[in-house]
């Protein structure tokens, strides 16, 4: 079964990325109104494509590299939100994201256009249970860095280096217990202002970017 993905960069991504782009729809060919039925989306920006199903990664192999950064999603629910980790960590050069099989959203066309076609270039994996797949993550070396408000350790504290998974919560709830309980530590974004968190997308940034920052200059 294909998939119909729109928007300009979604769909440039696309061609240049691993799955087969069958055929494509531009405004100048059919109207704006056939391509919103088409897309489903009023969001299409005057192009869509016709693609092969998107293809996810083998979770076990995005820990081989002895410097992986793996982003893990504890059960992150808006397709905009997933869209901009994804964007965010193929621009950080994280070697994948991992996702939980249920509860949580996965890549989908809306999710291909709020990446700007990252998740063309991105592995992305889901697995059956994250705090199993964290606890395999540990058994690798790797250190498992949970990101939690009010956790008592800056997140610019953790040396980063070697493999490392960055374990961030849903909306509104956060890391689940069994989750929290797989990291083998919290790390907390100090805030200035009045409002008590930021956005699970803002937060990614602003920890991927640390990492590559102290593994660039440590």
């Amino acid at each position: 079964m294909t998939e119909i993905v729109y928007g300009r960069n979604a769909v440039r991504e696309a061609q240049r990325g691993r799955r087969r782009v069958l055929r494509v729809w531009e405004q100048a060919d059919v109207s704006r109104e056939e391509l919103e039925r088409l897309c489903g989306s009023p969001e299409h920006q005057g192009v869509a494509a016709e693609v092969e199903p998107y293809a996810y990664a083998d979770a076990g192999t995005l820990l081989q590299p002895e410097d992986a950064l793996v982003i893990a999603l504890d059960q992150v629910q808006d397709p905009q939100n997933l869209g901009a980790i994804c964007r965010s960590a193929e621009g950080a050069g994280a070697t994948g994201v991992v996702l939980p099989e249920r509860g949580a959203a996965h890549v989908t066309p809306a999710v291909c256009r709020a990446s700007a076609g990252a998740v063309e270039h991105l592995a992305v994996a889901k697995v059956r249970n994250l705090a199993d797949f964290l606890e395999e993550a540990k058994r690798t070396g790797a250190w498992v860095y949970g990101a939690e408000a009010d956790a008592p350790m800056p997140y610019w504290q953790p040396d980063y280096g070697g493999r490392v998974a960055l374990v961030l919560g849903s909306e509104g709830r956060g890391l689940r217990p069994r989750v929290r309980a797989a990291c083998d530590a919290l790390v907390g974004l100090p805030l200035h202002g009045r409002l008590e968190s930021l956005n699970v997308a803002a937060t990614a940034a602003v920890l991927m970017y640390e990492i590559v920052r102290r593994r660039t200059n440590p």
